[in-house]
């Protein structure tokens, strides 16, 4: 592993924001959700694709926060134009578990 520097780690603009849409994302060729993240009024509402259905189902995401890098090219996936990337713990079994605040956070709050 690279070791990173200060300066690097400060690029990154990694942001909690709350889900307010989830839905199976039919297109993708992996299974996905894509969701519609509120940021805030700073960065605003981005949509984004995660590979997240072993532990997540779309009713039981909406309303909750998730961290996110907001930062990156906008890609796209399939029919989805991703504008973020939500960020998670990959299992042993390829699996994703969500890295969220442990309490509510003010939307857009960065990571510091």
């Amino acid at each position: 592993m690279s070791e990173l520097t200060w300066a690097e780690f400060e690029r990154v603009d990694l942001r909690v924001g709350t889900i307010l849409t989830a839905e199976y994302f039919k297109e993708a060729i992996k299974p996905a959700i894509k969701l519609t993240i509120d940021f805030g009024g700073e960065i605003g509402i981005k949509k984004s694709s995660a590979q997240i259905t072993d532990h997540y189902t779309p009713q039981k995401l909406i309303g909750r926060q998730v961290s996110a890098i907001v930062n990156f090219p906008k890609k796209q996936i399939g029919p989805l134009m991703s504008e973020c990337l939500v960020t998670g713990f990959i299992q042993d079994d390829g699996s994703v578990i969500l890295c969220v605040p442990d309490k509510k956070a003010i939307n857009g709050t960065r990571l510091g």
